[in-house]
């Protein structure tokens, strides 16, 4: 029989963590959980991770990575709205198309919140980073303002989060379709108001009352 190279044994325990935290949270998802998931033995991920937690790391950046890959694939050649659009339905589709990713996600933010601090707070900057690098280059060729621009990435993050703790309650795939487009047209109504509206007026200072 083939030998199976570390590189794919490790991605194989990262998607059998996934499925394994999904299923049973971060608490539940033992190693011989995620072995026998993997289809492997114990000593199989231990020569391949030194520990859980390592295994958690690697799970992690996969995450944040997948959330990179459905941004960067945003057309960058389209209008701000045409984008943020692009970039919403992305991350929708992520957690509609596995449901696992959008439960594991949670549970890991979570997890990487009590464990490591700032780490937890990592998944939702280096989303929201690579997005705003996206919007602005379309934004530039706009004219859009960037006070405009650094708004989108939260509201898409505080509409695409509510999308998915739905589904993962009630789990309703039909529903789930549905609820995409009235999700997608909230951001559109925002959005084209905010870009109509144009950069937010600073507020002018009263001046102070004569003695």
């Amino acid at each position: 029989m083939a030998r199976i190279p570390v590189a794919q044994r490790r991605r194989d325990f990262i998607d059998a963590a996934v499925e394994v935290i999904a299923s049973n949270g971060i608490d539940g998802a033992t190693t011989r959980r995620i072995a026998e998931q993997a289809q492997a033995n114990v000593a199989m991920l231990h020569y391949c991770y030194d520990s859980k937690e390592d295994l958690f790391a690697d799970v992690y950046e996969f995450v944040a990575s997948r959330f990179r890959q459905v941004i960067e694939e945003s057309d960058p050649h389209s209008t701000v709205l045409e984008t943020a659009q692009a970039i919403m339905r992305g991350v929708m589709e992520c957690y509609y198309d596995s449901p696992s990713f959008g439960a594991t996600t949670l549970e890991l933010i979570n997890w990487a919140r009590r464990q490591h601090g700032d780490r937890g707070i990592a998944v939702y900057d280096q989303a929201m980073q690579v997005g705003l690098e996206v919007l602005r280059r379309v934004a530039a060729e706009e004219g859009v303002s960037a006070d405009v621009v650094d708004e989108i990435p939260y509201v898409i993050g505080a509409l695409s989060d509510g999308f998915a703790i739905n589904f993962l309650t009630y789990g309703d795939r039909a529903a789930a379709k549905a609820q995409m487009d009235v999700t997608a047209s909230v951001l559109d109504s925002w959005l084209s108001a905010r870009l109509a509206a144009g950069p937010a007026k600073p507020e002018r200072r009263k001046r102070a009352a004569s003695a």
